[in-house]
């Protein structure tokens, strides 16, 4: 049991990281409701910490390359929970978007730095696990914290829900220092580390192969829920549990991904896609029906959820002797596509349909399954 106790508290870290990040999407309406603004000025909210954690990703990591690490992310999570209450108690819309900005500066450091601990915390034996257990945060928080945190906004007010969010970040923060060892910085994530890493093939496919596959996800799933409720018919009671089976799939997919991506992990990488593309090209198709859409979403759930842990895991063993600038990279690239997808798919929506979005997020899966199996021919 030796370092597992130190993954759970680094896996909390990016639930309460993850959860804060997308809660606004299931408490948009009353929050905009509050500051007398549009869906798409609230919607502002989404797109920001994503866009700065992108440029946040390297900067914080490279201005605390000499830092202990484990300070680091405690810093880092209490200013998590400072933006919560900022949220909480914001005047007027413009601390909201400070709150969201600091949110952003969050998600580039602690994801950069905690990515890539579970080979420092663990045997090497148990490394895979123990990056399925820190990414299982992910799906987590979709599946857990989003509805919790919809369900206190419904019953007490938007504002709690941040506010239970800010002592839920607090009681993170007191299991990291409790649980976290010492953790020196074993190399200086440097500007020319980053720069030879972007000249590797191997970071530069795992570049290529992230962005089309996030940018086919959130492309597509940021609209999932308008789908089942305009396309499938299904009331508000059936989509909250379609995106909570999906949720649990995706926790399955993190899990199953986990000792296959460390062995393989272009493989599982290109049969996550795969199943990622079957899923949205045929969800206009088979999910105008519920039967349908539930099956289908249970695919795209386990098929995403290994989508994390395969992208960290290929850009890890693309730079074995620099984890850390891998886990940057990762970071960066992950962070800006999840913002592009979503604005990607907003266009698509307005100029077409629904179901156009979900198409062109399956033709943008099969390409990076394309590219994966060239790149795997060419490693060869």
């Amino acid at each position: 049991m030796k370092g597992w106790p130190a993954v759970i508290a680094v896996m909390l870290g990016i639930f309460a990281i993850v959860t804060t990040e997308i809660l606004p999407i299931g408490l948009l309406t009353p929050i905009g409701s509050s500051f007398a603004i549009s869906d798409g000025t609230a919607g502002l909210m989404m797109a920001m910490p994503g866009v700065l954690a992108a440029f946040a990703a390297p900067a914080v990591t490279v201005a605390t390359g000499r830092f202990d690490r484990r300070p680091m992310l405690c810093a880092l999570v209490l200013l998590l929970a400072v933006a919560d209450v900022l949220a909480a108690v914001a005047p007027a819309y413009w601390m909201m978007l400070v709150s969201r900005v600091l949110v952003g500066i969050v998600i580039g450091g602690f994801w950069s730095i905690g990515a890539g601990l579970a080979g420092r915390l663990v045997p090497p034996g148990s490394t895979g696990r123990a990056t399925a257990v820190i990414f299982s945060a992910v799906p987590l928080g979709s599946v857990l914290g989003v509805p919790a945190g919809t369900f206190i906004g419904g019953a007490a007010g938007w504002r709690t829900a941040f506010a239970v969010m800010a002592a839920l970040t607090a009681g993170v923060l007191v299991a990291l220092i409790a649980l976290l060892p010492p953790l020196p910085a074993e190399r200086v994530t440097r500007p020319g580390v980053l720069g030879g890493l972007l000249r590797a093939a191997g970071i530069r496919s795992g570049l290529l192969v992230t962005f089309l596959v996030v940018l086919a996800h959130f492309g597509a799933y940021t609209y999932v829920a308008p789908f089942l409720e305009r396309v499938t018919r299904l009331g508000p009671e059936s989509v909250t549990a379609c995106l909570l089976l999906y949720g649990a799939a995706g926790i399955a997919g993190t899990f199953i991904a986990g000792s296959m991506a460390e062995r393989r992990p272009r493989a599982t990488f290109g049969v996550a896609a795969g199943m990622l593309a079957a899923a949205t090209l045929l969800f206009p198709v088979l999910g105008t029906a519920e039967i349908g859409a539930i099956a289908l979403l249970a695919v795209w759930g386990i098929a995403y959820g290994a989508v994390p842990v395969c992208s960290k895991t290929w850009f890890a063993k693309s730079a074995p002797d620099a984890p850390e600038a891998a886990s940057v990279i990762f970071t960066a690239s992950f962070q800006a596509t999840f913002s592009a997808g979503a604005l990607a798919g907003g266009a698509v929506v307005d100029r077409a349909s629904l179901s156009t979005v979900m198409v062109l997020g399956g033709v943008t899966a099969l390409v990076a399954a394309a590219v994966m199996g060239w790149s795997g021919r060419s490693a060869r």
